[in-house]
């Protein structure tokens, strides 16, 4: 038989848990509206800026060189992991981590095991998981740039990475990110940065069809203007997507959570009083007991 006292203590913890995890719920329901509201105005920009970089490239003819679409052997790769700097969000952090392992050891897998694979983690959590592989080099100095979103601080990165690319220190930059769709999902994206990736111009019935450009100014004044503003947006969309991601998995989680403490505490109420009605039931039967045993003398 259970002791009421430590049943009675445990619906307390359980209570407190379930009020904890109602009012994270909460505060992630709150953050995620806003991050919702920055990505989806955010996306449309982004998405069009590569389309017109697309239309462009598809239309040159070698005349002009872009630095940051220059195609090399992939030796040197960058791997850059975005993830949450805290926890308590379900499997949201361990698909990205399988994401990214899964990329490093069968894409890049020669290069992983020459040692020439950099993992540049955006997010606390992203290096936590990650550190125990001693095969891999990593960059942790920009971990802590979730703790304030700007795309000032976004820029500075990006415009890092494509400096690196540029002087020959990677030849590949990939980005591994969660893709939001809305707050019960995810996509979990593997998302080409650095080189540019070249439009095929058979892979549609449109794109057979040269797209016909006036350019104002010069065509190399014009990509070169074009092309890091398309980084430092494809950068900031991937940190507000996976912003967003992690709130609208939180909020899943303590939701989870939220009904499953309420699922135990309804189960230890019962089991509380069923005890304690086996305990009065006995302390009736002792009294009868008793009563009849000084009837009997």
């Amino acid at each position: 038989m259970a002791n009421l006292k430590e049943v009675r203590i445990r619906i307390g913890s359980v209570n407190t848990t379930m009020q904890i995890t109602k009012a994270m719920k909460l505060v992630s329901a709150s953050k995620l509206r806003r991050a919702q509201e920055r990505i989806t105005m955010m996306r449309p920009y982004s998405e069009k800026l590569n389309y017109i970089l697309g239309n462009i490239t598809a239309g040159l003819e070698g005349d002009v060189s872009m630095p940051l679409s220059k195609e090399r052997e992939a030796k040197n790769v960058l791997v850059v992991l975005f993830t949450s700097d805290k926890g308590l969000c379900g499997g949201f952090n361990s698909n990205l981590f399988k994401t990214t392992n899964r990329l490093v050891s069968e894409t890049y897998a020669a290069q992983r095991k020459a040692g020439n694979v950099t993992l540049m983690c955006i997010g606390k959590k992203g290096y936590d998981a990650m550190k125990k592989f001693t095969d891999l080099n990593f960059n942790t100095e920009h971990m802590g740039l979730f703790s304030t979103i700007s795309f000032d601080k976004s820029q500075e990165v990006s415009k890092e990475i494509a400096a690196d690319f540029i002087a020959g220190k990677y030849d590949v930059v990939e980005l591994v990110y969660a893709k939001f769709l809305n707050a019960a999902s995810q996509d979990f994206m593997v998302e080409r940065f650095l080189p540019f990736a070249k439009n095929e111009k058979s892979t549609t019935a449109t794109a057979k069809t040269k797209a016909d450009y006036i350019f104002q100014p010069e065509k190399a004044v014009l990509l070169e203007e074009l092309g890091p503003k398309i980084l430092n947006t494809q950068f900031f969309k991937a940190m507000l997507d996976t912003n967003a991601s992690e709130h609208g998995a939180r909020m899943v989680a303590m939701e989870a959570a939220t009904n499953n403490a309420n699922e135990l505490l309804r189960s230890l109420k019962i089991l509380y009083n069923r005890e304690r009605q086996a305990a009065i039931t006995k302390e009736i039967l002792e009294i009868v007991g008793g009563a009849a045993a000084l009837e009997e003398k």
